[in-house]
């Protein structure tokens, strides 16, 4: 039996090395009959190819090459926020999917953004150039968008690479596109900054009045009663109390700038917001006395236990020492606000200005050679063997080739006459 099997396996192997055998000599064979076809075919199509890149117009690329500003934000002013806000940011979990750095992530957006395309189409008047004068819109859109590269390298610096047939305009576009991403950047940078400067302006002037009505009230009180001792217990109990108000305080200017920064449903934001409601309720217990540290602690005093002369001093001495702290932080954040709206250093920095370039990018006539011969090549091949297959056919199975070409002459008179009906 294992005889008969290995004889079989024998036999097998020599039928298919036979049946490569004669595929290798059929294909030789054919490609000699056609050889001549096959070398003009070849060389009018790659020689065709290869002069249309020779001859056809030259577009050059410059490229300009930019980095992210050192830019400091308001929130780096915030006591706690700037390590929070720098471990986690609203674009981090893209960036880190992307590897990408969220500020150049925000340049890419300005300038595939349609304000910058549009202005750069206008400006340069590339529907003209690409000749589209009479054609869709969006096909000049499309050209522009074929003839603009944006790259971040790995070393995090952003590439703006532009083709253009004039080496001069190639590297106009470039530094135009420069100018541009940092005059919109820094217009959303003021935008921000005026944003916060409003809500930090207004809470400034509230303390500010604040204060000025209740040293007028102390003032009043004083002349009223005279000037009252305040005991020991008292004073801690209103240190701990302002203390707690200015992290409340400060907790609120950190929400309402999360807020405007994020939105509200921001995990930062809402982190923010439970603290901020968590400081409320401690605050709401020591004013009820139901504070647990108050009951180990017997230096603080709960307020409803205190005489009501005493306790109408307290609560105007605590207030305006809360107001203190609350000026104390808040003036330095005005002021930084002020200075960030107002400020109009750039916010991106050129690595390589773009100049304009002394060879062509494109067409290449190597490639162009390239890929013509081994295209040409391969339908050469197929013409000759579907030639092949069709002399065949005609030798062997005549009926059957008279009816493939009666049907191909047929729909080609069909559609002849058609053409000629709609014309």
């Amino acid at each position: 039996m294992s005889e008969i099997t290995k004889g079989t396996n024998s036999e097998s192997i020599e039928n298919n090395g036979e049946k490569v055998s004669n595929a290798f000599y059929e294909f030789m064979t054919i490609t000699i009959r056609h050889r001549w076809f096959l070398i003009w075919f070849v060389f009018v199509i790659t020689l065709g190819f290869t002069i249309y890149a020779l001859l056809a117009p030259k577009w050059y690329k410059a490229t300009a090459s930019i980095l992210p500003a050192e830019n400091t934000d308001l929130l780096s002013s915030l006591s706690g926020l700037s390590s929070l806000a720098k471990g986690f940011s609203a674009s981090k979990g893209l960036a880190a999917l992307t590897s990408r750095n969220s500020e150049s992530d925000k340049y890419l957006a300005i300038l595939k953004s349609q304000t910058v395309t549009d202005d750069v189409i206008k400006k340069f008047d590339l529907r003209k150039e690409y000749d589209y004068e009479n054609d869709y819109y969006e096909k000049v859109v499309k050209e522009w968008q074929s003839n603009s590269t944006l790259e971040i390298q790995d070393e995090g610096n952003l590439t703006i690479s532009i083709y253009d047939k004039s080496p001069q305009k190639a590297a106009d576009i470039a530094n135009y596109l420069v100018d541009k991403l940092n005059e919109i950047n820094t217009a959303l940078g003021v935008r921000n900054a005026k944003a916060n400067r409003d809500f930090v302006e207004k809470r400034y002037l509230q303390s500010i009045n604040d204060i000025n009505n209740l040293e007028t009230g102390m003032k009043k009180f004083q002349e009223k009663y005279g000037v009252i001792a305040v005991p020991e217990q008292l004073k801690a109990t209103v240190e701990s109390m302002s203390k707690i108000y200015v992290d409340l305080y400060k907790k609120e200017v950190e929400f309402n700038v999360l807020k405007q920064t994020y939105g509200s449903d921001h995990p930062m934001t809402a982190n923010a917001k439970i603290e901020m409601d968590e400081l409320r309720k401690k605050i709401d217990q020591l004013n009820a006395g139901t504070d647990d540290s108050q009951k180990e602690v017997k230096m603080l005093i709960p307020f409803k236990e205190a005489p009501e002369l005493g306790n109408e001093y307290l609560k105007i001495y605590r207030n305006l020492e809360i107001q203190y702290k609350i000026l104390e932080f808040i003036q330095p954040l005005y002021e930084q606000a002020k200075i960030e709206e107002v400020r109009n250093t750039p916010s991106v920095l050129v690595l390589d200005k773009a100049y304009p370039p002394d060879r062509k990018a494109k067409p290449k006539g190597s490639i162009y050679a390239l890929v013509s011969f081994v295209s040409s090549l391969l339908v050469g091949f197929f013409l000759i063997f579907v030639n092949e297959l069709f002399r065949k056919m005609k030798a062997n199975d005549p009926e059957r080739h008279n009816y493939i070409f009666s049907q191909l002459k047929a729909d080609l008179r069909k559609l002849h006459l058609i053409k000629k009906a709609k014309n």
